[in-house]
């Protein structure tokens, strides 16, 4: 049980624009509250349509302690289920992706349809109902090519993101995609911390000297440009020209923008220069910008002329996280012939080592007997005073449904 009390306290600590207090960062019941009212309630990316490429695919992933199952099942259809057996409770697939006729527990071979239904139980009793035991659904929407999952009994509304994000992502066709590479990487700190060093680059021009070449470090809010807002406006221009939507759009939970790379880049790799042949959008060339979105309170993508990097952090203790990262391409694009992997994924793979090593730094330094929450710089981090914001206005709210109010 969450202790409501101290987690209520924590909340009330933090001062406007400032980081977190030091307990939300590093306390067993700050991380066990933040599972249930946070990744609990929240959307999350959890894959790509292309991840789930015919009847029986299937990807087996954790959401904080909860297992899911993202099936395709024989008509075609994606669903998403807990991925808990009904009998005693077995994780029914380990994590990862495959392909499977149907889903069986390894404990007692109970075996499910992909769509849920159990349809073998051994040895049970007359009055035993299979119907009663089907798989528990998750909330599942799928968008442009992207897969998302609530844990939620009552998601957030998915309406005004769809409307926003479908005509963005269009262009990018992640129906004709494949993953070309996945890695992850677990950080020793917690997910906020992880997240709010994703959400600025106050940090970048010292701490991601390989990501400054092609990443513009010095806009502020959501990409704004300051006195170089002629060459932003001459980019929304061309990007209009091509029919391409640059937004931006955004809800509390989630934001999206097309925006220029550092001049003379037309993609975001070690030089700038594009790294995949075989475009996933003709427009320009490729020379499209990237198309950005983030979701409270894990995700960010960026979506290029040639490639889609996709970034995800998921809890798994109090200071560990694991960040998972894929590179999706054009399926018909061919290693080592329209594309070298270590050039498609070296850029942030540097970046997310980098990443690494500065959030363990800061979960070491803010578990210090002398941390105090610093301010936020109102120009270069303000997508993260937005990101702890949104996660303190949320607790709150939740902290408040539960006790009725």
């Amino acid at each position: 049980m969450v202790n409501r009390t101290k987690i209520a306290a924590l909340l009330e600590q933090r001062l406007p624009g400032h980081a977190l207090p030091q307990g939300l960062y590093n306390d067993p019941d700050a991380f066990a509250f933040d599972l249930e009212a946070i990744y609990g309630r929240s959307w999350i990316l959890i894959g790509f349509e292309a991840e789930l490429p015919k009847a029986g695919s299937y990807l087996s992933v954790m959401v904080g302690r909860s297992p899911i199952i993202v099936t395709r099942d024989r008509s075609g259809a994606i669903q998403a289920f807990h991925n808990s057996c009904r009998h005693r409770g077995a994780q029914i697939l380990p994590e990862g992706k495959g392909t499977t006729a149907r889903l069986v527990c390894p404990y007692h071979r109970w075996t499910y349809e992909l769509t849920g239904e159990l349809v073998h139980a051994a040895r049970m009793g007359e009055d035993f109902q299979p119907c009663d035991h089907a798989l528990g659904k998750v909330n599942l929407e799928v968008c442009a090519g992207v897969i998302y999952v609530c844990l939620g009994e009552d998601p957030p509304s998915f309406d005004h993101f769809r409307s926003v994000i479908e005509p963005m992502l269009a262009p990018h066709r992640l129906s004709e995609a494949r993953v070309a590479y996945e890695a992850t990487l677990t950080e020793m700190g917690n997910w906020k911390l992880v997240m709010e060093n994703a959400r600025e680059c106050y940090h970048c021009p010292a701490g991601h000297p390989e990501l400054s070449r092609t990443f513009p470090t010095g806009v502020s809010a959501n990409f704004d440009y300051g006195e170089d807002e002629r060459r932003h406006a001459d980019f929304n221009q061309r990007m209009d020209s091509f029919g391409l939507p640059v937004g931006p759009g955004e809800e509390s939970w989630w934001q999206a923008i097309r925006f220029p790379l550092n001049e003379g880049c037309v993609s975001m790799t070690m030089d700038g220069g594009r790294c995949v042949s075989k475009l996933m959008v003709a427009a320009g060339e490729g020379d499209v910008g990237s198309l950005r979105w983030a979701l409270e309170p894990h995700s960010f993508v960026h979506a290029t002329g040639d490639f889609l990097f996709m970034f995800s952090a998921m809890p798994v203790a109090p200071d560990e996280t694991v960040v998972t990262a894929k590179w999706l391409v054009h399926r018909d694009a061919v290693e080592g012939v329209d594309y070298d992997l270590e050039r498609l994924t070296e850029l942030w793979n540097v970046t997310n080592l980098q990443d690494r090593d500065l959030v363990e730094n800061n979960q070491r330094g803010v578990n210090s007997l002398g941390y105090r929450p610093g301010p936020y710089s109102p120009e270069a981090e303000l997508l993260t005073q937005r990101f702890t914001d949104w996660y303190v206005a949320t607790a709150k709210a939740y902290l408040e449904r539960l006790d009725g109010r």
